[in-house]
């Protein structure tokens, strides 16, 4: 028997697509909510420093897969409570945006923390010379503030990201067609499971792979200049 995908090329190739644009975009979303997160935690005001606190404690506390399964299905039925009060049409969660809304939100925690720490590590008499120099604080953090903390940060936004890609396998629980759930329709199809599920592990493998190569980049890239310490 040849190893070829029998003709499913076209539907592990356009699975593939949907996990990577679930994965990327779900980064995106996760980085945004992770620096708001941050800022909340490192707030003086009390009420958002600690509705920050709880957002982190609860999300990294219960298992992705509960996570995922949870907020699914209590949008999906906040959502339809609110249309029959209003005698609107029931509406259905398109399952791509689902899934990224989904996982954009849980892993905003573990950015929340990962930005936190990368902000403390950077000392805070440089932030404080430029405001005192009348420097907008916007602009301050943009062009000083930022770029360090990205230099602390991206091993964590390294892990996070694979983690992230790692998670996006267990989308097709919420309906999405990506490539599990394509390796899942050609193999119970071909009754060659273990064929097609590993080509999903190997691509799965490659992607994780190149992104560990271009965020080393990243690294040295936000890393010039900097002298390391020798023993």
């Amino acid at each position: 028997m040849t190893m070829s995908l029998e003709g499913y090329n076209q539907l592990i190739l356009a699975g593939t697509w949907v996990t990577l644009k679930v994965s990327f975009l779900s980064l995106v979303l996760s980085f945004l909510i992770g620096l708001a997160g941050a800022m909340a935690k490192l707030s003086a005001n009390p009420i958002l420093a600690w509705g920050a606190g709880l957002y982190t404690t609860l999300i990294r506390g219960i298992p992705a897969l509960v996570l995922m399964l949870l907020l699914y299905f209590s949008v999906q039925m906040g959502l339809n409570r609110v249309t029959e009060h209003f005698g609107m049409q029931q509406l259905d969660i398109e399952p791509v945006s689902a899934a990224i809304m989904v996982l954009g939100f849980i892993y905003g925690a573990y950015f929340t923390e990962t930005f936190r720490g990368a902000y403390l590590a950077v000392p805070r008499g440089q932030m404080e010379a430029a405001l005192s120099i009348g420097m907008p604080w916007f602009r301050a953090f943009r062009r000083i503030q930022f770029p360090q903390m990205m230099r602390f940060a991206l091993p964590g936004v390294t892990n996070n990201w694979l983690v992230v890609v790692k998670t996006a396998g267990l989308v097709s629980l919420l309906g999405v067609n990506d490539m599990v759930k394509a390796a899942r329709q050609a193999g119970n199809a071909t009754m060659r499971q273990f064929f097609f599920y590993g080509v999903v592990a190997a691509i799965f493998l490659g992607i994780t792979s190149l992104s560990q190569v271009l965020l080393q980049y990243l690294e040295r890239r936000f890393s010039v200049g900097v002298r390391e310490a020798r023993l």
